[in-house]
């Protein structure tokens, strides 16, 4: 019991603790079904939920809703009220949130077995997600310099809701083009916004606090095109029009390498931190180029990459990202030196294997595709549980500085 206060002391905490299991349960999960249902291992359970709906579109909405909002609602409700110059946030207006969150989606998990669970776990994680929604919006509109990053980070965040909102209609009974569209409001309305946002406004930051003499650039018009090109690729995709979408991708693709161009430093190489967010960033531009490239050969060779450029973006860029920013956060509001331990970059490490395997997979001239698949994941769940290994106790544990918080 005594620990309880510490751990609901900030929003970092819970929620990122919150995303720590979901992303362990949510890997585990996809790796027993790639192994048995793809490439043929072993048998796949049956669970009565999939005989609704393919465990792909699961895994997707798993993913898109339930693993990366945790740990972006633990960042930003973290580091958004110092963006706008107030004070941390109160616990009313993050442990409610969190409760709902981790409560819907323990419901879902039961939901394998007992499908009419189903839509209670949906709906619950949808009213948390509406909260934090609300918190976020409220930041944004608060008199400050910059608004512009907390701003777009609200806006997402309605989109992400809209997007679970979509899910819980498909799990209704509607039709697919429900869950394409929620998945596509969770990737494109939601999860790039806000991961090329917060890069644009950290990143910079960051190398500038680590490196003397580093010049700051956080040029508007980039982070304004990959947002622009974000919403046009999700538009694009729940209409169906593959074909079209290189409109969106080849200015992302230029905007992200010109942003990658104008961040890297040599000198960061040499700070493992600074090597991990820059290296996450770097993913951004060739998944994009994947994306463009297989739009512009869609009418001859359709479907020519599969889900290789999607996985460049959500292994590549999110999921390495995800360790570098919620490893400094953790260290930094845990009284711990911000510095790359062998198991942090171990756990990194892994993640860019499991992003090339992933990629390599979707291509048609690779034999053995779905064994890697089932590889990829296998490795995606050895990083994050190297990474929680070294990390979750942080967030029960108060910090070594005897700060608050």
């Amino acid at each position: 019991m005594n620990r309880l206060p510490v751990f609901f002391a900030a929003p970092h905490r819970v929620m990122f603790l919150g995303g720590t299991v979901q992303a362990l349960l949510a890997m585990a999960f996809w790796s027993l079904q790639t192994g048995g249902h793809y490439a043929g291992l072993w048998s796949p359970p049956a669970w009565p939920l999939l005989s609704r709906f393919p465990p792909s579109v699961l895994h997707g909405i798993l993913i898109a809703s339930g693993v990366f909002p945790f740990f972006i609602f633990g960042f930003i409700l973290t580091a958004g009220p110092r963006w706008q110059g107030a004070g941390d946030l109160p616990r009313r207006d993050f442990v409610p949130a969190f409760l709902l969150l981790a409560g819907g989606w323990l419901l879902v998990w039961v939901s394998l077995l007992l499908p009419i669970l189903l839509m209670p776990g949906l709906a619950a994680a949808l009213a948390g997600w509406i909260l934090v929604a609300l918190t976020l919006t409220r930041l944004a509109t608060r008199r400050a310099e910059q608004r512009e990053h907390i701003a777009c980070i609200a806006v997402a965040a309605w989109l992400g809701a809209l997007g679970l909102g979509a899910f819980l209609v498909f799990a209704a009974g509607a039709g697919a083009t429900w869950a394409r569209a929620g998945i596509a409001l969770g990737v494109w309305g939601f999860l790039l916004p806000v991961f090329v946002t917060v890069a644009h406004r950290m990143l910079p930051f960051f190398t500038s606090s680590a490196l003397r003499g580093y010049v700051v650039h956080r040029p508007a018009w980039a982070l304004r095109i990959l947002l622009g090109a974000s919403f046009g690729h999700g538009l694009l995709t729940t209409l169906e029009l593959p074909q079209l979408l290189w409109l969106a991708d080849l200015p992302a693709m230029f905007a992200a390498g010109r942003l990658s161009w104008l961040w890297w430093a040599r000198s960061a190489i040499d700070n493992r931190m600074l090597a991990v967010l820059h290296v996450a960033f770097l993913w951004v531009a060739p998944a994009f180029a994947l994306f463009a490239l297989q739009s512009i050969s869609w009418r001859a060779m359709p479907g020519l990459l599969g889900q290789a450029p999607l996985h460049a973006l959500t292994l590549g860029f999110f999921s390495s990202m995800l360790i570098g920013m919620a490893s400094r956060v953790t260290m930094g509001h845990s009284g711990r030196p911000v510095a790359v331990d062998a198991a942090m970059w171990l756990a990194f490490c892994m993640m860019q294997v499991a992003a090339l395997l992933r990629v390599a997979s979707e291509l048609p001239a690779l034999p053995g595709g779905y064994f890697a698949m089932w590889l990829s994941s296998v490795l995606w769940l050895g990083a994050f549980a190297l990474w929680a290994w070294r990390f979750a106790p942080a967030f029960w544990r108060a910090r070594l500085d005897g700060k608050p918080g």
